[in-house]
């Protein structure tokens, strides 16, 4: 039986190692919008205004770089090459 295509391991590697960083770099970002907005609530429930807002800004910032990640990973997906 003839095989049905060649795979190029270099590709292959690039394939896999992109994969890992991109799934490492959205847990890690979006873990942050996380521990930031709860950070957020707790200085908000305990006084600290300038903490809160401090904490706040924080996790969207975070927010709109994971944001812009996922958006530009459904852009790679769906662009023709």
């Amino acid at each position: 039986m003839p095989p049905l295509g060649a795979v190029d391991a270099g590709q292959l590697f690039e394939v896999v190692w992109v994969s890992m960083v991109a799934g490492v770099a959205v847990t890690v970002l979006f873990s942050l919008v996380v521990l930031f907005g709860s950070r957020s609530a707790e200085a908000r429930r305990g006084g600290a205004a300038a903490a809160a807002m401090g904490y706040g800004v924080l996790a969207l910032a975070f927010m709109v770089v994971f944001c812009g990640l996922i958006a530009y990973g459904v852009h790679v997906m769906l662009s023709k090459s």
